[in-house]
């Protein structure tokens, strides 16, 4: 354990765009740790302001997809442990504890993940692969690296790696608003992926696509066990699989394909 007032050397990497709302429980769950690095994608609300006087190091780097900004904020860290964070994302007391006892020693392994505990519309969801959702997010800087995806990003391991047994809490929408807006953009990011891969879709794969992920999520991965949210999950994850192969679709006939 570190000291009494000592904070620990670890640097947090955090990406935001207009989160005035979330920013500020994110930034109290890590302040054990020496070094918050807030990358902002042009935000128009409070956020420079939040993250600066929760003093974090802050920087704007215009939005350039999901997995080059986390790395841009990786390269801005100071120590050689990173923890990466999403604004709704916080790190529980009991994963502070784990976090400080294993950076304190000799860690054996180059990068952790840890279970995400994800909370929609207010309810833990243990179903439909939402649980343990393992991500890994503490890491040597120097020997791992973010993917390129421009969505669905996940950090691409060059060393060994182990497991954290407590979770890092990920509140994933506000609204119903918030979580199409959201389908919106994951959609149309992953179209443009797809499309520069080369890939084809006609409207019949998209209807196709999206009912399959509706039915997979809904009864194969229990996701009607989770309620009422379960089933809004199940359809909005349906929509996003829909509108992809749509997009891809319209985006091909665009270009003459």
């Amino acid at each position: 354990m570190t000291g009494e007032g000592k904070k620990l050397l670890l640097s947090v990497a955090i990406i935001t765009r207009n989160e005035e709302e979330r920013l500020p429980a994110c930034l109290a769950s890590v302040t054990f740790a020496d070094d918050v690095v807030v990358v902002d994608a042009e935000s128009h609300d409070r956020t420079p302001e939040i993250a600066k006087a929760a003093g974090a190091r802050f920087f704007v780097e215009p939005w350039c997809g999901f997995g080059p900004q986390k790395q841009f904020a990786i390269d801005q860290c100071k120590h050689l442990w990173v923890l990466v964070l999403d604004a709704d994302e916080r790190i529980p007391p009991e994963t502070v504890i784990e976090i400080t006892n294993l950076l304190s020693g000799v860690p054996r392994y180059d990068a952790y993940s840890l279970p995400r505990k994800n909370f929609f519309s207010g309810r833990w969801i243990r179903h439909a692969g939402w649980w343990p959702d393992r991500v890994v997010r503490l890491f040597k800087k120097d020997c791992n690296r973010m993917s390129a995806h421009l969505v669905h990003e996940s950090l691409q391991v060059r060393g060994s790696l182990g497991e954290l047994a407590n979770p890092l809490v990920h509140l994933t929408n506000r609204n119903l608003r918030q979580t199409m807006d959201k389908v919106n953009h994951y959609s149309s990011a992953g179209a443009e992926e797809m499309f520069a891969r080369g890939e084809s879709a006609s409207i019949l794969k998209a209807v196709a696509r999206g009912s399959w992920a509706f039915w997979y999520n809904y009864l194969l991965r229990l996701g009607f066990l989770d309620g009422g949210q379960g089933l809004v999950i199940a359809c909005t994850d349906g929509i996003n699989k829909f509108l992809k192969y749509a997009k891809l679709h319209e985006m091909q006939k665009r270009r003459g394909q």
